[in-house]
């Protein structure tokens, strides 16, 4: 049977280029300081980020988690937005393992959070308040659309977060989604935050990873505090090899992701019974609606994955897809035709 999965990005097999390149990768102990591949691609993305040092780690969460740790102590209080990966997704690991406050403010539909309510939110110095230091932004924002922010929009917070001393993390899971989208390189997108941190494993299909970039001060305690949460790893080359492919050779192609992302919109808002916004997608995640009557988005994807389709319900009537380099244009005629049949049967 014919599968394309959409679940996530997630879902992403390393290429043969990924597989040979693992096999090959000469290793040493990292936590050491001495695996050499694991050092090249910390050096290769802190350079394309305009940052000064980085560091490999395991996952997303750990490096939000590991960022977080480094910026505010226990009882500080960061400002993310209330539909972020980190406040949503990440099992309040800030709070469970650092003590770390969250303010929550209300993300606009595409992403931001306007900075006149980020500055409003700030804590005056007061005995009876937690001290706010850190700002957090996402992008592209998963749960936004998959919305990109422009470097005009990162400004103002990153303006704003230093008139107050505050710091400013750019969670990038998706980062060179969003410079692709933007026509922009990355590094004009993180310019001004003081952290940032990339998957490996998403769009860019490394099979484990992602990489936290800032100062080299910044660096070398967000690398104890890697240690601390049980980060360190030893022969990480194998792992850091896949990753020096994603960055070098899947970058360039999440334009066809985008693409193909635009064409399911498209198709989507002419099938009866669904309703999205083609406008809205802008990367490579297409969240829509189920409007037919008496249908849920978990009986539609169990009736569609009957047929090899399979999609991720994010609420009683919400589905989101995400294209992959696995997902092809003519995956997307079949998906269409899936649910144009699928919808007319239930």
């Amino acid at each position: 049977m014919r599968i394309v999965d959409m679940r996530s990005d997630t879902i992403t097999q390393p290429t043969s280029s990924m597989r040979r390149a693992m096999f090959e990768a000469e290793v040493g102990d990292d936590v050491f300081g001495e695996d050499p591949t694991v050092n090249r691609l910390e050096e290769m993305v802190a350079e394309r980020l305009g940052k000064e040092a980085a560091l490999f780690v395991a996952s997303g969460t750990m490096a939000n988690l590991v960022s977080q740790l480094t910026h505010c102590g226990r009882g500080d209080e960061m400002i993310l937005g209330d539909q972020s990966h980190m406040f949503f997704y990440e099992q309040g690991g800030s709070a469970a393992l650092g003590g770390i406050h969250p303010r929550s403010l209300p993300n606009k539909p595409d992403g931001t959070i306007p900075p006149a309510e980020i500055e409003a939110a700030i804590r005056p110095e007061d005995v009876h308040f937690p001290k706010t230091k850190l700002i957090v932004l996402e992008n592209t924002h998963n749960r936004c659309n998959g919305r990109p922010l422009d470097a005009g929009y990162i400004h103002s917070v990153a303006k704003l977060a230093r008139r107050y001393g505050l710091k400013l993390h750019i969670d990038g899971a998706r980062l060179f989604n969003a410079a692709t989208a933007l026509g922009v390189a990355a590094e004009d997108l993180v310019a001004e935050a003081d952290s940032v941190s990339i998957c490996l494993s998403k769009g860019l299909a490394a099979p484990v990873g992602s990489v936290v970039c800032g100062t080299e001060e910044f660096i070398a305690r967000a690398r104890r505090n890697r240690k601390i949460v049980g980060g360190g790893m030893r022969q990480a080359g194998v792992l850091a090899a896949a990753g020096i492919v994603a960055i070098t050779e899947m970058v360039d192609r999440l334009a066809d992701d985008h693409e193909n992302a635009g064409k399911l919109a498209d198709g989507l808002a002419n099938i009866p019974g669904l309703s999205i916004d083609p406008e809205m997608v802008s990367t490579n995640i297409v969240y829509f609606d189920v409007t037919k009557e008496n249908l849920t988005a978990r009986i539609l994807v169990e009736n569609i994955d009957r047929q090899g389709i399979r999609l991720l319900p994010t609420g009683p009537h919400r589905l989101r897809a995400v294209t992959n380099y696995h997902v092809t244009s003519s995956d997307i005629d079949y998906v269409l035709d899936v649910f144009s049949d699928t919808l007319k049967r239930l």
